[in-house]
């Protein structure tokens, strides 16, 4: 089983339409850690953790997100696994 880490910046309109919410929920039911916020610039950022087929899962849903997102560009930037965190939360 490898692990891996993987830092996001999702572009688009992805503020207000329950990204964080629906991505963390996701983020859980994969048993992945780390963590998601809002940006100031109208960007959502996350760093998460765990299996890499499940952070693939994740980051292929980020490209479009839940229906009510609009997502324009994602950047992903891999990492090896840190295990610093112990569970996946919105944080501001």
């Amino acid at each position: 089983m490898t692990r891996v880490r993987v830092h996001l910046f999702i572009e688009g309109n992805v503020q207000g339409v329950f990204f964080r919410q629906t991505l963390r929920n996701l983020a859980r039911s994969l048993s992945l850690t780390g963590w998601v916020r809002n940006m100031p610039d109208g960007r959502v950022e996350t760093v998460a953790e765990g299996e890499k087929e499940k952070i693939e899962e994740l980051v292929s849903w980020c490209h479009s997100g839940p229906p009510l997102a609009e997502v324009s560009r994602v950047e992903a930037r891999f990492g090896p696994y840190l295990g610093g965190y112990r569970d996946y939360e919105i944080i501001t």
